[in-house]
């Protein structure tokens, strides 16, 4: 259990230290007006307080990856424990800073777009696709998996519930961000932080073992190794690309520039803690990996639920239940929200009028509703590798940003390498990929993140170069 609070520890020391670190790093300013107050429209950019707007992006982020992808990362053991933290600490908390911080800077405009102004044209339109198909995959993925939890609850047929947060996703896609999302999502920003708690109590009190830090690959029969493996199992909670999609719907909301650090870098903290104690729950809970490993197999839901009743009661159960369909309901909306954006950004088509928010809408529950149809872990394990792709490629966006600037590019460069190796890896050998052979894919995961490397390095100096003033936040 000590490994369980030093962790937590060292992720709040993080944020206090590495954090300021890297706020220091990118700049702030905050007699600049932010797009909140400069572009305020009423419908995206809408002032609000950084609190409300710290849990709005809090729940926007954290959904079933910190929750599913942390119990599944518990298969391979207490190493999970390690690539949460430091993953946050170091490549999780700068990816959400950087993304929040870039947006805001250039009027709050999406990922996609982000990307064309630092990695030019041919990036931007990769980044469109990309981004829009992730969301899309967060969507079906944030659908099914609350409708899963809620039949195994309820009894009421999974397809009825689908119906039911459909209906809810196209209210708050097509509405004003305060309308839906800054009343409803604070209030289950705050459940999700104390069901957190009560887990962690639940664990603490009850006397459950969590077990001590290792190296040691737990993973049943060693079917798959920590690397790449874990790195892309746990997204949420350590580094996820799909987070460089939702922070633009809050820089848009954003005051002041120092609001930056604890509304980017402290939800992704909060995020990773999430993932830790429910990794940790999973460890304690089952008492042995072939048992998760059984749980997780026939749904996620089913071990939510079973730890959330008796770790807490079904007082307590009602809370985390709450947590734990609320927030990816809450992700799953904002993702449709970030698509319907990225698409207009693409496109520059305006958004001010409630019948072109529609066109754009319409389209994509059309294709949700038809991914719903595929089978839940299928459409996770390409949504994982695929938001690990886009995170990996928003850090190479934010490094050649601090070139440019002249800014100490290695907070961003050395886990864009890291996470590129990952990537490449991953889909050489994962079944979902091609398969090939597990050593051959590594080495050459490891081969294509040097050659980027070296590449990039070479080339830096025509970045500082090129630099243009209105390309340059």
């Amino acid at each position: 259990m000590i490994s369980f609070f030093a962790a937590i520890i060292v992720l709040i020391v993080g944020y206090l230290i590495y954090g300021k670190f890297v706020e220091r790093v990118f700049g702030i300013d905050d007699s600049l007006k932010t797009p909140a107050i400069e572009m305020q429209d009423g419908v995206d950019y809408v002032p609000m307080n950084w609190k409300k707007i710290f849990l709005i992006q809090f729940l926007n982020i954290a959904g079933l990856g910190p929750i599913f992808g942390a119990i599944q990362g518990a298969l391979f053991g207490p190493a999970a424990f390690l690539w949460i933290v430091f993953g946050t600490i170091f490549a999780g908390g700068v990816h959400d800073f950087l993304s929040g911080y870039l947006s805001l800077k250039n009027k709050g405009v999406s990922a996609s777009e982000l990307v064309g102004i630092y990695l030019g044209e041919g990036a931007r339109k990769v980044m469109v696709v990309f981004s829009v198909v992730l969301l899309v995959l967060v969507g079906v993925v944030f659908v099914t998996g609350p409708a899963g939890l809620l039949n195994t609850l309820t009894s009421i047929n999974t397809q009825v519930w689908v119906v039911v947060i459909f209906a809810y996703y196209i209210l708050a896609t097509v509405l004003p961000v305060d309308k839906v999302i800054g009343k409803i999502y604070p209030i289950f920003g705050a459940a999700l932080i104390l069901m957190a708690i009560g887990i962690a109590g639940g664990l603490i009190f009850k006397g459950y073992h969590i077990p001590e830090l290792t190296l040691q690959n737990y993973y049943p029969d060693g079917a798959k190794s920590i690397f790449p493996y874990l790195f892309i199992t746990i997204a949420c909670g350590a580094i996820s690309g799909f987070h460089a999609t939702q922070s633009p719907l809050m820089a848009r909301c954003v005051e002041h520039e120092r609001e930056i650090r604890p509304v980017f870098y402290g939800s992704m903290v909060a995020e990773g803690i999430i993932a830790l104690i429910w990794a940790a729950a999973a460890m304690a809970f089952y008492h042995g990996e072939p048992q998760l490993q059984a749980v997780f197999g026939a749904t996620p839901a089913v071990g939510v639920n079973q730890m959330s009743v008796t770790l807490l009661g079904h007082v307590g159960a009602a809370l985390a239940v709450l947590g734990v369909v609320a927030c990816p309901i809450t992700s799953g909306d904002t993702a449709f929200r970030s698509a319907r954006l990225t698409i207009a950004d693409a496109f520059n088509i305006k958004q001010d009028g409630l019948l072109s928010r529609f066109k754009l809408a319409i389209p994509l529950f059309a294709v949700c509703v038809f991914l719903t149809t595929i089978d839940f872990n299928i459409i996770w394990r390409y949504f994982a590798w695929s938001n690990q792709t886009l995170a990996t490629i928003f850090l190479w966006t934010a490094t050649v940003y601090l070139i440019k600037n002249e800014a100490n590019y290695w907070i961003s460069l050395i886990p864009a390498t890291f996470m590129s190796s990952v990537c490449v890896s991953y889909i050489l050998q994962a079944p979902e990929g091609f398969r090939l052979n597990a050593m051959f894919s590594n080495g050459v995961g490891v081969v294509a993140a040097i050659v980027l490397f070296v590449l990039f390095m070479l080339n830096k100096n025509k970045f500082v170069k090129n630099k243009d003033s209105k390309n340059i936040a």
